[in-house]
């Protein structure tokens, strides 16, 4: 069997398009667009690969993306007043914290600050709340990106064995509610499932598997179940080449569909980003 590539790149332009022609629907019926706000902490990520995928697809939707400087020496409470400015600025529709944050900074305390209608990146304690309850369409960016390219393939979720290696808040733990959310029968392995010698028999037996570690190659194709697709949500550099978590080239010979690295999960990423800063908009333009 020859895996079919998911082509993240692709679908994040058709998304892209998608995204574009209803920001102008927006534009003609409430007079403006969304304007969102990026802050970073003693770094300027519009230099890094991120931030410049974000503006990129924001400059492309139409969407009004801005990134805020705050030295390296800013306290606790002086972000948290900043945040609070920003949820008190009308004209201010989206807000997300760039990571990493320096020492000193409790990052979960400052998003949670962010008011929920105003979270684009789906991070504040509400919003993961109302994910749990399949109540919100403010997803955390990456574990969405996966999602969509889950459903690009077409099958039907419903009844299927879905694995999940890795339990983050910004994958693991919010894929499993997506997957639960369309039926699938779902199993979460991390450090403990390995250290009981589990893992391999996990990994083979998912149709459906979606890993997340952040180690090179730690799973290997030889345990990917035949005609199951992966999701390998992985970015690891390695002697100059970025790889996934996922031994690729033994894994495309057993899978039905599966994720490049890179070229899947990332391209899509800040798309959602967009998309999530969208919902958030049009609950703010309700709200008036």
């Amino acid at each position: 069997m020859s895996a079919r590539i998911l082509d993240g790149k692709m679908l994040a332009q058709r998304l892209q398009q998608e995204l574009k022609n209803e920001v102008e629907l927006l534009r003609v019926r409430f007079g403006k667009t969304p304007r969102f706000m990026n802050i970073t902490i003693g770094q300027e990520p519009s230099a890094g690969s991120y931030g410049k995928s974000q503006k990129r697809a924001a400059d492309f939707i139409g969407i009004d993306y801005q990134f805020a400087y705050l030295s390296s020496q800013v306290t606790q409470k002086e972000l948290l007043d900043y945040v609070h400015g920003l949820n008190e600025d009308p004209d201010i529709h989206g807000i997300m914290l760039h990571k990493p944050v320096p020492e000193g900074i409790d990052f979960q305390q400052a998003v949670n600050r962010i008011v929920p209608h105003k979270d684009i990146e789906g991070m504040n304690i509400a919003n993961l709340g109302l994910l749990m309850l399949g109540r919100t369409n403010i997803i955390p960016c990456t574990s969405a990106a996966a999602m969509a390219l889950l459903l690009s393939c077409g099958i039907d979720l419903a009844g299927k064995e879905a694995v999940i290696v890795g339990r983050s808040e910004i994958v693991g733990k919010p894929m499993m509610l997506l997957l639960l959310e369309k039926n699938a029968t779902v199993t979460v392995c991390h450090r403990g499932t390995s250290k009981a010698g589990r893992l391999i028999d996990q990994v083979g037996r998912a149709e459906v598997l979606v890993v997340a570690m952040g180690k090179p190659g730690f799973i290997k194709g030889a345990w990917v179940r035949e005609g199951s697709v992966v999701i390998d949500v992985g970015i690891n550099a390695v002697n100059g080449k970025i790889v996934g978590d996922v031994e690729f080239d033994e894994a495309a010979r057993r899978a039905a569909f599966i994720t490049p690295v890179p070229g899947g999960v990332g391209p899509l990423t800040a798309v959602m980003l967009m998309k999530n800063g969208i919902e958030t908009f049009k609950t703010q333009m309700q709200m008036v």
